[in-house]
This record gives structure tokens, C-alpha cells and sequence, in this order.
């Protein structure tokens, strides 16, 4: 799991580009867990079990058939596999690479009870996706066209899969994209060694290669286009806004240096060359979800000495999976419990350093001391949460929301007729890409009903 981080690195105080020597960029944001050989591959099939209602099934949030696209894969079948696992999630090769599937479907594996080894579900799950994306080939057809029209708002994973299951049952779709790519998170949030390759961009191709889906870039709700009108012009309408909005530290003062974390990770995604990206000498993460961790450890493999995160609460209050929390510390990232931000240290604009509080658990929240310690940093990246914005919808006049998301039923419905949500942005979620395929299915499943009766009507 450990990550090379041992490269010689630039004494460069302050936040500065190229810690690094040119070649060593390659090597540490490589493929984090590489695919399996055919042989690797087929030796881990031979250890499921097919269990009859199968644990690990129940956990998938997507409900794939893992006894079978194993079976699959036994029989030398790989495409079958891929076909059996992408009829159920359409982001099957995605949700393979960052899926925490060590506190879903391998938590639940049989084999991990009886001998704390899980089979390796994730990487038998790319496997098979892999095998088929490399032949180019949509094994999904579209459906005879039923004349109706269906637009989305956001071309993420929610949105895209909700887009493909309608383009399946013979709708045209329409997504509107704020963004000048598709993609969602799995394009802007994911961290850079988990999705080497373009991959992203490579499984949006795939997915969109079906048909009968248009994306229209530089589009946002509430800017470019409104609720009101998408509503008139379409048949339904599915919202996968995600979470536009930023959590704040709420401290005064703003000395150069202090980042949000999620456009830092966009940032990087984003960069032709990452030996330009600047990176801090001392870096300290606020935070303790997976962004935290994904900024973190991509920090520490761009050249930064020290790393740190801190998070108010105790460890296993930390969204962040055990798993990831140990792939930071083993990267060389610290993490610290039991602190919040108090202030921000600079000296001529600069940031010099970050004042925490520690806490102590009270009943399940975090309650301050008064106790105090500073940790030196030239670079302080926030990722304590995202929010929605519910002006673009014009809020909860519209739509009905539920602790600050979007309110829906178990069809992913909203408050207003015609109009269906799923991702990040709605109520009840576990905010994984592996649910937002999962709204986005069900929303298209249910939307085809509702246009079904309409028309029966």
C-alpha cells in the first residue's frame, strides 16, 4: 500500500512548483493498485465461494452481480463479466478504482470472516470492465425512440448514468453542464493516482457512445438556464447538481496560502504538467473525509516535507475509511485528532503557520478546551465540507430540502412534480460515486414509468 515518497526534494521555503526532479512525477502518481495479469486474475475468481444470496452483493450499493461476473471470469469470460457488472452500474470501471469496497462488498465477503482475506472484489471488477472498454465496443442498445425528451443538470456520475439508462430505454437526453468537461468528481475530485491514464474521460466516451445523449457545456443552473424553463421544454427533468458550495473556516484574516481543497485537487487534475503545480514546503489539511486524505497524500507526492491533517474529532469519527487513513500515514502524512482551527498566523500576507484548539468528545460532538498549539505551515488547505446551493434552484421555495440537501423519495421524486434528483445533492446519501450511479439508475427507471403512464393516460 506504502507510496514512494523518498525522491530528494526542493528546499524551497514558501509554496513553490518542481520539488521534485522531472521524472519522479511519473513514478509517484502511478496506478495506485495496478490491474491483475489474466493468471493473477483467475486464481482470485477461484477463491468466491458463489454464495446463495451472496453478502457481498447485498452490500453493493448498486446491487451488481458479483457471484456471477466472478463465475464469469473463471470461465474465461471476461466480457460476459463486464456486461453482468455494467447492467447494473454503468460506471463499473470507475467505481472498480475508488469504490471503498473494503467496507462494502469485501467487508461482507464471506472469506473475509472465515480468514480475514476478502477476495479482491475491486480488482476482479476491473478486470473484466478493462477487458471490455479495450475492445471500444457499447454493449447496451437503445430502444426504439419513444419521442420523449429528458434533461439533466450535471454531467457527473449521477447525471451521466441516469442519462445512459434513458438513452437504454429509447429517450433523448439533454445534459447541461456548468463545467467545460464531463465527468463530475470522477474528472475534477478524485485524486489524480487512483485514475491515471485519462481514465475518466475514457469511461464518459464509453458510456456516451450508446446515443441519444447531448451534452451542452457552460451551462448552470440558475445562470444559464432556470428550473421554470427546463420544465416546460422537457418531459422530466433529473437534477445531479452535486455540491457547488464550499464550507469556510470562518476565521479572520486570509494570508496567501490558504486553499480551498476540492479546487486544489480539481487544479491538479487538471494540469498538463505537474511539476508546475505549486505545492507548499509544510502543509497542513483541515479535514477528515476522503478529500482530506486525497489532498493530503497528493500533496506529500508533489514534493512537500511535511504533511499534516487534522481533524476535530476521534479517529473513528473520520469519514475517511480506515483504509484511506492508512494510505496517507503510510505515504507519510500525520494525522491528528481532536483539534479545530482557532487562527491563522502571516507575517506580510504570508501564511507562517495554523492555531488549533483542541477538543474533547461531549455525547458525540466536539467541545473546545481552550487549550491551543500551532503548527508551522506555509500552505493550509480546507476540506471541511461541501454544501448546496440552493439558489440555483431558487431554493426551498421550489424545491423541498432536508438538512440543506434536496429532499427526494425512494424513486429519487423531489418535492415538484416532473422533477427527479440523486447524488451528492440529495438528502440521505453516502456522498460515493457508487450511489450517485445508483440515484442516477433508479431516477431513470422511475422517470421511464412515470412517461409510461403519462402516455397510457
Amino acid at each position: 500500500m506504502s507510496r514512494t515518497t523518498d525522491f530528494p526534494r526542493s528546499p524551497a521555503e514558501g509554496i513553490a512548483a518542481g520539488r521534485l526532479p522531472p521524472e519522479a512525477y511519473a513514478e509517484a502518481f502511478a496506478d495506485l493498485h495496478p490491474p491483475l495479469t489474466r493468471h493473477e486474475a483467475l486464481v482470485e475468481a477461484d477463491r468466491c465461494y458463489f454464495c446463495y444470496e451472496a453478502p457481498c452483493q447485498k452490500a453493493c450499493p448498486t446491487s451488481i452481480d458479483i457471484p456471477l461476473f466472478i463465475r464469469q471470469i473463471t470461465a474465461e469470460n471476461d466480457i460476459g463479466a463486464a456486461e453482468t457488472i455494467l447492467r447494473a452500474n454503468i460506471f463499473g470501471g470507475m467505481c472498480a478504482r475508488v469504490c471503498p469496497t473494503e467496507t462494502l462488498c469485501e467487508e461482507a465477503c464471506v472469506r473475509e470472516y472465515a480468514e480475514g482475506k476478502a477476495v479482491k472484489i475491486g480488482l476482479l471488477q476491473r478486470h473484466a470492465t478493462d477487458a471490455l472498454m479495450a475492445t471500444g465496443r457499447q454493449p447496451f442498445t437503445r430502444a426504439p425512440a419513444t419521442g420523449r425528451h429528458v434533461a439533466v443538470v450535471g454531467a457527473g456520475p449521477a447525471g451521466l448514468s441516469c442519462a445512459h439508462r434513458l438513452a437504454m430505454l429509447g429517450h433523448l437526453v439533454t445534459v447541461y453542464e456548468a463545467k467545460t468537461k464531463p465527468g463530475g468528481l470522477n474528472e475534477f475530485g478524485i485524486a489524480a493516482y487512483k485514475t491515471p491514464e485519462n481514465f475518466a474521460q475514457r469511461e464518459v466516451d464509453f458510456i456516451l457512445s450508446i446515443g441519444g445523449i447531448e451534452i451542452k457545456f457552460g451551462q448552470e443552473l440558475g445562470r444559464d438556464i432556470d428550473l421554470a424553463g427546463l420544465r416546460r421544454q422537457n418531459d422530466a427533468v433529473f437534477l445531479g447538481l452535486g455540491l457547488a458550495g464550499v464550507n469556510k473556516l470562518g476565521l479572520d484574516g486570509a494570508p496567501s496560502g490558504v486553499a480551498d481543497a476540492v479546487e486544489y485537487i480539481a487544479e491538479l487534475r487538471q494540469a498538463p504538467d505537474l511539476s508546475r503545480l505549486p505545492v507548499g514546503r509544510r502543509v497542513v489539511v483541515v479535514g477528515g473525509g476522503m478529500t482530506a486524505i486525497d489532498a493530503a497524500v497528493q500533496s506529500k507526492l508533489l514534493g512537500a516535507e511535511e504533511v499534516t491533517i487534522v481533524y476535530r474529532g476521534a479517529p473513528d469519527q473520520m469519514k475517511a475509511s480506515e483504509y484511506e487513513q492508512e494510505l496517507a500515514q503510510t505515504t507519510g502524512v500525520l494525522i491528528r485528532h481532536r483539534a479545530t482551527p482557532k487562527a491563522l498566523n502571516g507575517a506580510d500576507g504570508r501564511l507562517t503557520g495554523i492555531t488549533f484548539e483542541r477538543t474533547r468528545d461531549t455525547g458525540g460532538r466536539p467541545e473546545r478546551t481552550g487549550e491551543t498549539f500551532t503548527l508551522d505551515a506555509d500552505m493550509v488547505l480546507t476540506a471541511i465540507g461541501q454544501k448546496l446551493v440552493a439558489d440555483a434552484f431558487g431554493g426551498i421555495e421550489v424545491l423541498a430540502l432536508d438538512g440543506g440537501r434536496i429532499a427526494v423519495d425512494t424513486e429519487r421524486r423531489t418535492s415538484l412534480s416532473g422533477v427527479w434528483a440523486g447524488g451528492d445533492c440529495v438528502a440521505g446519501g453516502s456522498d460515493l460515486t457508487v450511489s450517485a450511479v445508483e440515484d442516477g439508475k433508479q431516477a431513470a427507471l422511475s422517470i421511464d414509468r412515470a412517461l409510461g403512464m403519462a402516455k397510457a393516460a
